[in-house]
């Protein structure tokens, strides 16, 4: 089959995923999006069937809320729609703006979700003399990494997903610039598999929890490593919405992969280049809690609605494991198995000119 030849996705021989749709039949897939004609006015947005490297028009069931609104009725209506590629109006998606493809209403991340890259963090902290359990650098290295893979072992044995709520306010698309803000230092990657909620979900089980799962995309938790802990309330821990919260800090797309077609959500791959250089590459079955766990744990708190957004963690593989952190001009180039590719340069937070106007000025490639 052949492949797809743009930026938008990776040519292939894995496992049937969006990568290699371009003349197969609906039953080997499709994905949602959400576009602008290029040199289009923003607020030109419609809501997109892509099969292969040809999108569809279907804005007229709607957004993608809308359609995750209904998803078993929509979901047969874009599998005709799908199977007659031959008929309609379809664009080159290399002509085409992607824009982020969901707009939830509650977004939530599972954080310490891979046992390798909270060891990682541990063992960060204390090479920079940030640890907030004492574990720096007057404790023998083994030992703390000893500490840290017995508490993550412990975790996963006794344990729960650990759990906390983002804003939709940092959604950014798959290839929008990342804007890294003057407030805090230490700007870092978490690239992480994301399920989009397709029904009401409340008190799930681990029999019936990715029933309620639509689809998958990619996000990409940025993070304000200096922001995390807060000096003035060290009982009370960590400070996720000063630390991920900022405008453009979550980017996330290219597509809405439906579940049938993405294959199983713990077997996929996530890949982070930086700056040409890779920096994560690991599987999602390092997951210290599944999915099914993450969305039973969750449900048993609140509802989940049609079109939330549940991130699942981050591998081992950031800017802190490394001792690299973002900066001006810098470029991520994140991939999860079957879901597409994103692709984002960092910029300088704007600056309000003097006549009032705000001046960004565009990153270049580094590779």
């Amino acid at each position: 089959m052949p492949g797809i030849v743009n930026k938008y996705f990776r040519i292939t021989q894995r496992a049937l995923s969006v990568q290699s749709m371009t003349s197969a039949p609906a039953a080997d897939g499709y994905a949602l999006g959400v576009f602008r004609h290029q040199g289009a006015a923003p607020g030109g947005e419609f809501t997109g069937l892509v099969r292969g490297h040809q999108v569809r028009d279907v804005s007229g069931f709607g957004t993608v809320s809308d359609l995750l609104a209904y998803w078993d009725d929509a979901q047969r209506r874009l599998d005709e729609l799908a199977e007659s590629a031959s008929t309609g109006e379809w664009t080159d998606l290399a002509a085409l703006d992607v824009r982020c493809p969901v707009n939830p209403g509650q977004i939530l991340q599972c954080g310490a979700n891979y046992r390798k890259h909270v060891v990682d963090i541990v063992m960060a902290e204390r090479r920079a003399e940030a640890s907030t359990t004492g574990h720096n650098s007057g404790v023998p290295e083994d030992e703390v990494r000893q500490w840290a893979e017995d508490m993550m072992d412990e975790r996963a044995r006794t344990g729960s997903p650990y759990v906390f709520a983002g804003l939709p306010g940092a959604l950014a698309g798959p290839y929008d610039d990342i804007v890294l803000p003057d407030r805090g230092t230490n700007h870092d990657w978490e690239l992480e598999l994301a399920a989009v909620i397709g029904r009401p979900a409340r008190d799930l089980d681990r029999g019936n929890a990715l029933d309620y799962v639509a689809g998958y995309t990619i996000c990409n938790d940025i993070t304000t490593r200096s922001l995390v802990y807060r000096p003035d309330l060290k009982a009370i821990g960590t400070d996720w919405f000063a630390a991920k919260n900022a405008p453009t800090f979550l980017p996330t797309g290219p597509f809405l992969v439906p579940a049938r077609f993405a294959g199983d959500p713990s077997k996929m791959r996530i890949t982070l280049a930086h700056n040409g250089i890779t920096r994560q590459d690991e599987s999602t079955a390092d997951m210290l809690f599944d999915l099914p766990a993450i969305l039973t744990y969750i449900t048993a708190v609140t509802e989940l609605s049609p079109g939330d957004l549940v991130l699942t963690g981050s591998p081992a593989g950031n800017g802190a494991h490394w001792g690299v952190f973002l900066a001006d001009g810098d470029v991520l180039a994140g991939e999860i198995t079957g879901l597409g590719l994103q692709r984002n340069h960092c910029v300088r937070k704007p600056r309000v000119q003097k006549q009032g106007h705000k001046q960004q000025e565009r990153a270049e490639e580094r590779f």
